[in-house]
């Protein structure tokens, strides 16, 4: 006992120095200095040498002025440039170009009559935000196209004609294309390294807010609540960070380099399953009193771990080899049930848990040191299935024409807050310089009220600190080499920052806008232009926000149908997880399954984040869609659990035994998630532990296969209410 107690001494100690050390300001520095050797880093920068190469080069053959214009055809074909496989990458970018040019055109042409200028700026807006049908693909597009009409106001030399404009436009456009597809190649292999290291980063933190399931009082209802939270919240990360990560390691790999980077991702994809997995269990364990020794060992010990991968991580965006593991004792080797406690059963399957994911953490060292090999079936076998196609069709805008289409409302919005800001532009003193005022608009105005009003307040300030900087650079007068070089700067680090902290990109995008119109225009007073941006920019920001009560589709009108789509992925999940191989379905199609019931997951959390800050009247019902959340996630932990043992049990699995109750649960569940029924009105018997081997690793896991079985069934059948809840609630208050 003596012992135990000094173990678990050391390990609150442990404790406390992994929480206290490095110290705040060596953690913030160590963040700026993971996000310089960042992919969105270095992708900044290649985008923003892409515009200096091609500035310069339209600047040796054609002058200053032409230059400037064909750097708004590269700032155009800069938005949709992102870290991306090589196959594909022309098509990514190839929208923004064909679509930029006549958008840039037409306006410059009929830019001397404004009732017409105005008609082309709202038709022109409202077809830009309908871009935005195609997600993720189409939003930079949304960006480019406004940014091409905005800039098209602001090119005003006289004799320099629309022709001569649009083949600056297109010559930038055009040779920025060759320059991304190239770099893109050059840089793809330094891409993999460090997207994969970002998501090992992504998966630490996702393993530290797991550890706090095993902190003593992690059990209360408000810890739960607060865990769970959190713990979407990373799982959401990372599985947006792992869709990057498939897309760019999973592309041909071949070389063995590439294979081993490959087989990493795979070993990350097991490890964030067995770590969501450690939540099993994880609530019986604390209520016996005589597991708050051990459980504050395992919480350590994942501590540990994230350290571990945090090392691994920084190894790699710092081009080093991996340090090599330190070999700990698993306190599962020490760990010994008191005499008659209840949950030393389950207590026993915590422990091995982590001591599987220690295990793993240790694999994905060797693989990254080139101890281990990769298993190259696994990797050749997956990496066709995972990957994103870039691919445009008709079907997302067809879709987006619905009369209640978020994406057509959010267009027809845009389209207003178009009008009425050139409107008001037109009787401002500075009207000549209105154009800023729809640039803000572009930037601020989003789809929802929540990223609006963040948008919003980083654009102020940032717009405040950019017009102080831009106005003592243009003050000193400096000459056209300096603004250009500013113009690269700039731009590298408004694209590095934009998917990371908006306001620096703000502060950036403030400095890029301001000097790229200061060439265009042919340099009016400086000062006075810096003072009327300010301005500009707090009434686009006003418009924009003004404007999202407009047509406005809050969260409460999209959760109807993402709860629907959250149950359909379970549904289907588990008529996977719960099947046998020799019955027709392979582990790589439950994997793409699983991965569908994760992003409808991240989108339901997403969501209710977003709805946080809308008005109080239309705000959903907070509380059922956090239990919906919860029970969403231990279903999708609880097949996943049943799933690992049938793939791994080997000859400890009965399957003509398992056959029936298999079939019969993946039938209860489904029936239960997309079948209507009454809520429950008596509470539902709880799983019985007494049944269970004392080890796991014994030689029968089918009363295991049975428990998670029973458990799944009661936690759908809980699910579907919290459901039909969440649907009464918000019919309710239409």
């Amino acid at each position: 006992m003596n012992r135990l107690k000094n173990r678990q001494s050391r390990a609150r100690s442990c404790r406390h120095r992994a929480d206290t050390v490095p110290p705040n300001a060596k953690r913030q520095l160590l963040s700026v200095a993971r996000a310089v050797l960042s992919h969105d880093a270095l992708n900044g920068a290649s985008v923003a040498l892409g515009l200096l190469v091609v500035s310069a080069a339209v600047h040796l053959v054609a002058g200053a002025f032409a230059a400037a214009v064909a750097g708004v055809g590269v700032i155009v074909c800069i938005m949709p440039d992102r870290a991306a496989p090589r196959r594909g990458k022309l098509l990514q970018l190839l929208p923004a170009a064909l679509f930029g040019l006549p958008a840039f055109t037409l306006v410059h042409a009929v830019r001397g009559d404004p009732i017409v200028l105005g008609a082309v700026l709202v038709a022109g807006s409202f077809v830009a935000f309908l871009a935005g049908a195609w997600g993720r693909l189409g939003r930079p597009l949304t960006a480019s196209l406004a940014f091409a009409m905005v800039f098209a106001l602001a090119v005003q030399a006289p004799g320099f004609g629309t022709a001569q404009a649009a083949a600056a436009f297109a010559s930038g456009a055009a040779l920025y294309v060759v320059w991304a597809v190239l770099a893109n190649a050059v840089l793809n292999a330094r891409y993999r390294t460090q997207v994969l290291a970002e998501t090992v980063l992504a998966l630490s933190a996702l393993m530290r807010t797991q550890a706090g399931r095993y902190v003593p009082g992690a059990g209360s209802a408000a810890g739960k609540v607060e865990l769970v939270r959190g713990a979407l919240r990373r799982q959401s990360a990372l599985s947006e960070l792992m869709q990057l990560a498939r897309d760019l390691l999973l592309e041909a790999p071949r070389t063995p380099r590439r294979v081993q980077r490959a087989a990493m991702l795979m070993q990350i994809l097991e490890m964030r399953d067995r770590l969501i997995a450690c939540g099993l269990d994880a609530d019986d364990a604390q209520r016996e009193a005589a597991n708050a020794p051990w459980l504050d060992l395992l919480h350590v010990r994942l501590q540990a771990v994230a350290d571990e991968l945090d090392a691994l991580a920084d190894a790699l965006l710092l081009a080093r080899r991996a340090p090599a593991r330190t070999a700990v004792r698993s306190p599962l080797s020490e760990w010994t049930p008191e005499p008659g406690m209840p949950a030393a059963v389950l207590m026993r399957s915590v422990v091995r848990r982590v001591g599987q994911l220690d295990d793993d953490a240790r694999q994905l060292t060797a693989l990254a040191r080139g101890d281990a090999a990769p298993d190259l079936a696994a990797v050749q076998s997956a990496w066709r299935l995972f990957v994103s196609p870039i691919a445009w069709s008709w079907r997302p805008l067809v879709a987006a024409l619905r009369p209640d289409a978020p994406v057509l409302r959010h267009a027809l919005r845009a389209a207003l807050a178009f009008g009425c800001a050139y409107t008001l532009t037109l009787l401002l003193p500075w009207g000549g310089h209105g154009y800023w005022v729809l640039l803000t608009i572009v930037v601020v105005l989003r789809g929802s009220l929540a990223q609006t009003i963040e948008r919003r307040n980083s654009r102020v300030g940032g717009t405040l600190l950019g017009c102080v900087g831009v106005a003592a650079l243009l003050w000193t007068q400096p000459p056209h080499a300096l603004l250009l070089l500013t113009v690269t700067l700039a731009q590298a680090v408004a694209h590095a920052f934009v998917m990371r902290r908006y306001f620096v990109t703000a502060v950036a995008a403030t400095v890029l806008g301001l000097v790229q119109a200061h060439l265009l225009a042919g340099g009016a007073d400086p000062v006075f232009d810096v003072v009327e941006r300010l301005v500009d920019t707090l009434l686009g920001a006003a418009i924009a926000w003004l404007f999202s009560y407009v047509l406005p589709s809050w969260e409460r009108d999209q959760l109807p149908k993402l709860v629907a789509l959250a149950l359909r992925a379970q549904a289907r999940h588990a008529r996977l997880a719960l099947a046998l191989d020799e019955q027709g379905t392979s582990e790589i199609e439950w994997r793409l399954a699983r991965r569908e019931v994760h992003d409808s997951l991240a989108a339901l959390v997403q969501s209710v984040q977003r709805s946080l800050v809308e008005p109080r009247a239309v705000r959903p019902p907070l509380r059922a869609l956090g239990r919906l959340l919860a029970r969403d996630e231990r279903l999708l932990v609880q097949l996943t659990a049943v799933k690992s043992m049938l793939l791994r049990g080997g000859d400890r699995l009965d399957a003509a035994s398992l056959r029936a109750p298999l079939a019969r649960g993946a039938q209860a569940i489904e029936t239960s998630l997309l079948a209507p029924r009454e809520p429950a009105t008596q509470p539902l018997p709880a799983a019985q532990a007494a049944e269970l081997p004392i080890d796991p690793a014994g030689v029968d896991l089918g009363p295991w296969v049975l428990r998670r079985i029973d458990l799944a069934q009661q936690i759908a059948l809980r699910l579907r209410d919290d459901a039909e809840e969440v649907r009464r609630s918000l019919a309710a208050t239409d």
